[in-house]
């Protein structure tokens, strides 16, 4: 996770991740962690006040790391075709090592009303992470890279929706490839799209 926390903070959030990737929120209990974890529940709620910190510390930090990433991918590509691929093919290097974290991302971004704790709300980030494709997007129109007959929104709710069907689609079927030959073909279908040229 990340590498200024504590050893002991780092345990417990590894724990927390494995319990509640294969368990679910509520199937995941604070003991079922802290006997994981090896520590005990007092060392637990010095770091997280309670299982839902912990668990918004998971999700938090799924989010964060996808966003960091996304803003350093971006400055790799000139076009903003190639600034999509690198955003794309970091995503996809983040799922293959952080399957559970994205698991779990997944499962709070779709999960029933009242199935999580008040507290574990990840709207602003998801969307802070959808307007950061979202102001590409306006920039690649600006500069006629990208088609102006279209929303900018529609747009960038099309390449965000393309990636996060990928990754879901990875975490149901871990044989789906998701590799940058990927990240391209899949730049490639949304600019060109998949009709015949008349």
């Amino acid at each position: 996770m990340v590498a200024t926390d504590s050893n002991t903070r780092q345990t417990v959030l590894r724990a927390a991740l494995k319990k509640f990737a294969h368990c679910g929120y509520e199937g995941a209990s604070v003991q079922d962690i802290v006997e994981t974890a090896k520590v005990t529940k007092p060392t637990l709620y010095y770091y997280f006040g309670n299982k839902a910190e912990l668990y918004r510390a998971l999700v938090d930090y799924a989010l964060d790391e996808r966003f960091r990433r996304m803003q350093v991918a971006a400055q790799q590509g000139a076009t903003v075709a190639e600034k999509l691929v690198e955003i794309i093919a970091a995503m996809f290097d983040f799922l293959q090592n952080n399957r559970d974290l994205m698991r779990i991302s997944f499962a709070t971004a779709f999960a029933a009303p009242g199935e999580l704790p008040s507290e574990i709300r990840s709207l602003d980030k998801c969307s802070r992470n959808f307007e950061f494709i979202h102001e590409l997007v306006k920039r690649g129109q600006a500069t006629g890279e990208l088609d102006r007959r279209f929303d900018s929104k529609e747009l960038a709710f099309g390449i965000f929706g393309q990636l996060n069907i990928y990754i879901m689609a990875h975490l149901l079927l871990p044989d789906c490839k998701l590799d940058r030959k990927t990240a391209e073909r899949s730049v490639a279908l949304f600019l060109a799209g998949a009709g015949r040229k008349r």
